[in-house]
């Protein structure tokens, strides 16, 4: 029966559609119905409640017990009617394409390369064993007697525990910790000039995609916004087969060769004899390792950049990290760097919030992430592809071959070839997310390796890990790692193999089989390119690195250089807690002695920060480098990328008590409600409250639950009784100490500015002039006031605030 709705809901349709966009709290009463007219998210909340009010105890419970009730099992509670919204994974699952396919219809299982082949759903369905055995009684083991010992013939308990045993599979060593999403790519300007690769062929074209996020050094359960390394690999579901662009979110890398690949993360892992610190390059292992390692310095400027913090995965660059070749029709070849550019611009976190957050929500980026998609703002990304040929690669100062190098924009332009968009999120995060193995060695026609050492070594290593992992040689065959384009080889058997082959031919040249499958030739085939680089025929095989790889220090003054005065305090200040982990002297001070190279400047901030004595400059492995081309790259800062997206996605919170002024909040939620926005009315506790005016409006939030470093801005409320509730909750005082720490947005309105004042924040910044981040209005003037917020939040942050050590 559909439910009357609670006198105690709240009458606000834009708060509730507001807090069933949220996935970690949602109101202390049922959502209205009125909200759920014309919107998605809050139509699944209210039919989700529907479903789950329908069985308010379990009504089979007192018959599980007594031998009188052995042979009378029920079945089970089911619905009455159609869950609707209720049973989807995603409300993304509407966007299809050729691999997602379309949702599946209720109570069908299924076992080409589309997902919709693989969809099960138990709408209405019995409960069965894997060989479809219908299971009368899934509360009671099978036993000799009530009292007595269960019976090894209860294959129903075997198979159930036996699946149970096994259901986990070995975690990726690196980059365990991840999201995943569906979605498409999207040709704009065909690349013909360049590669016959498939996805650049036509305007137009679009090419379905599943993207994996990732943290670098954590475990499978550890935290999103460690500073870390960020993955940022792609699966291209092309018509000549699948392409895996496995990249970072930053273009460089911390070595050059793969030999020292498995030195490096032994290194960053937890220390073996103890198991710590998890997630977290700051330690001893790791900084005595790169301290050795020099090479690695110009990776370290972007590790302890802001990057390595990025506010929300959609907001975050991603790069192929090595040079690739692309091969036109007529076999020609260039050079060619991939980079990801988002549409919502690069944002970061800073390093006291990222810190907060990892307590009070774990999963902060893989929240953000789902939420942004299944509310319909689903991310976008430009690629951009950065050509250069051979002649310009041998006039370079660096080495293209070398992964800790980049090239600069000014000597190499992006070029804008496509957009990605993602649009679902997955079903099922194990069976998409957790199975989906990505191959650098994946390329496809139009697409080649060069001879990065590096890159070299990724080409084997994937592969070999999937097997691992994944259980043989057949992980291509899980659904999410199947093409859409068929596949036909004489490959046969091994573990988990699912393909049933026809004919007795597995093998080539063959005339059983009619000479099938054959192989595709120049024309339509995957070829290498002659020569990925020009090397002398005759040299000799060696194990050595090219000179110019022995440059360490100038490109990571380019970064260092091209930071604005923020970005480098905030470099600084990660080295300077990084290092303050380390409990050996020594390796701090040869770690600083190696920044000496990079910038005294960087180097005396960190040594002060430390107590130590600057140390001599670390000699370095090329005692003449070359002059470089550009000595400062603007591109190279975050703050080069505002992004397109304003306010949309962006978390407000507004405090709600007894008393509250309801006229200005309800004003406020509905105008960022139509910009996009996501406004939660966060409360001392779940429940509705009264306003001023006789209303009652119901929080989605609480102070507990949901601390201020979790939102992007914050308003604080009108309403004389309502402030003096919220000033006498120390809570309260640390969301306003946090929003402005974090140099966020904050509106007062009317009584609320008491709170600015209670909390002692500065009410001017450090120079003395208004802080652009602190607006003051009264309850009459909301309307006036709403888009000086707007524009206030847009700049997502107020540095001008930001000070070290910070004043509030």
């Amino acid at each position: 029966m559909p439910r009357k709705p609670s006198s105690a809901a709240t009458p606000d349709i834009a708060a509730a559609r507001a807090a069933a966009r949220n996935t970690d709290s949602a109101p202390a009463h049922p959502t209205d119905p009125a909200a759920a007219k014309g919107d998605l998210p809050a139509t699944r909340a209210v039919q989700t409640q529907d479903l789950a009010a329908e069985m308010p105890f379990n009504a089979n419970k007192a018959k599980e017990h007594g031998e009188a009730n052995a042979l009378e099992t029920p079945a089970g509670q089911t619905a009455s009617g159609d869950p609707g919204l209720a049973a989807s994974s995603t409300l993304s699952e509407r966007n299809a394409s050729d691999k997602t396919g379309r949702p599946p219809k209720p109570g069908t299982s299924g076992p080409d390369g589309s997902l919709e082949r693989v969809r099960a759903d138990g709408g209405g369905q019995r409960l069965t064993t894997n060989q479809g055995v219908p299971v009368a009684d899934n509360q009671n083991s099978l036993k000799a007697g009530a009292r007595g010992p269960v019976l090894l013939e209860d294959f129903v308990l075997r198979e159930k525990i036996t699946h149970f045993d096994h259901e986990r599979i070995p975690e990726r060593i690196v980059h365990a910790r991840g999201s995943g999403a569906h979605g498409y790519f999207e040709c704009t300007d065909p690349a013909t000039d360049l590669t016959r690769a498939a996805p650049f062929a036509e305007k137009g074209k679009r090419t379905p995609v599943f993207v994996r996020f990732s943290t670098v050094a954590g475990e499978r359960g550890s935290k999103d916004t460690a500073r870390d390394v960020r993955g940022f690999a792609v699966k291209f579901y092309t018509d000549e087969g699948n392409w895996d662009l496995v990249g970072n979110n930053m273009p460089v890398f911390f070595i050059q060769d793969a030999m020292k690949f498995p030195d490096l993360v032994h290194a960053v892992k937890p220390e073996p004899h103890h198991g710590m610190p998890q997630a977290a390059s700051a330690h001893d292992t790791f900084w005595d390792f790169i301290s050795l390692m020099p090479e690695s310095t110009h990776m370290m400027m972007w590790a302890m950049s802001d990057r390595a913090i990025p506010r929300s995965l959609r907001m975050m660059q991603g790069f192929g990290v090595h040079t690739f070749r692309l091969i036109n029709a007529k076999g020609e070849a260039r050079f060619v760097k991939f980079h990801w550019q988002p549409k919502l611009g690069t944002h970061s976190l800073v390093w006291d919030e990222a810190v907060k957050i990892s307590g009070a929500d774990p999963d902060f980026h893989r929240r953000d992430l789902w939420e942004a998609i299944d509310a319909g703002e689903y991310p976008e990304w430009e690629l951009g592809l950065q050509v250069f040929t051979q002649e310009e690669a041998d006039s370079f100062s660096f080495d293209i071959l070398d992964p800790t190098k980049i090239v600069p924009e000014e000597l190499a332009p992006i070029r804008i070839v496509g957009r990605m968009v993602l649009d679902r999120n997955p079903d099922n995060f194990f069976a998409e997310t957790e199975q989906v193995a990505f191959c650098v060695a994946h390329v496809i026609p139009g697409i080649d390796f060069t001879n990065d050492p590096l890159l070299a070594g990724r080409i084997h290593s994937y592969v070999d890990t999937q097997i691992s992992r994944l259980g043989g040689p057949n992980f291509h065959e899980l659904p999410i790692n199947a093409p859409l384009a068929p596949v036909h080889n004489n490959q046969r058997d091994g573990m988990h193999r699912q393909a049933i082959h026809r004919g007795r031919v597995a093998y080539e040249p063959n005339s059983l089989g009619g000479g099938c499958p054959f192989q595709a030739g120049a024309a339509q085939g995957f070829m290498s390119v002659k020569a990925r680089m020009d090397a002398e025929a005759d040299s000799d095989k060696v194990r050595v690195k090219p000179e110019k790889f022995a440059d360490h220090y100038t490109q990571a003054s380019l970064f260092y250089e091209s930071q604005t005065p923020v970005e480098q305090a905030h470099i600084a200040a990660a080295f300077r807690f990084e290092l303050s982990k380390v409990t050996v002297p020594a390796i701090r001070a040869r770690m600083v002695a190696s920044l000496r190279n990079v910038s005294d400047a960087l180097a005396e901030k960190v040594a002060k920060g430390l107590g130590m004595e600057l140390p001599e400059t670390m000699p370095c492995a090329m005692a003449s480098p070359p002059r470089p081309e550009v000595d400062e790259s603007p591109s190279l800062s975050l703050m080069a990328r505002p992004g397109e997206g304003g306010i949309r996605t962006r978390k407000v919170a507004l405090l709600v008590a007894d008393g509250v002024d309801g006229a200005s909040l309800r004003a406020l939620v509905e105008a960022l409600m139509q910009q996009g926005a996501v406004p939660r009315l966060v409360g001392p506790h779940l429940g509705a409250f009264a306003t001023s005016d006789g209303g009652r409006i119901e929080v989605d939030a609480s102070l507990e639950n949901n601390p201020g470093f979790l939102f992007d801005a914050l308003v604080l409320p009108d309403g004389e009784a309502a402030v003096k509730a919220l000033a006498e909750i120390g809570q309260t005082m640390e969301f306003v100490k946090d929003q402005y720490r974090h140099c966020k947005t904050i509106l007062a309105i009317g009584a609320g500015q008491a709170l600015l004042t209670q909390a002692e924040l500065p009410m001017s910044l450090p120079d003395g002039s208004a802080d652009p981040g602190l607006i003051l209005t009264d309850a009459g003037a909301i309307k006036k006031t709403i888009e000086p917020f707007a524009e206030a939040l847009a700049r997502h942050r107020h540095y001008e605030r930001d000070t070290d050590p910070p004043r509030v």
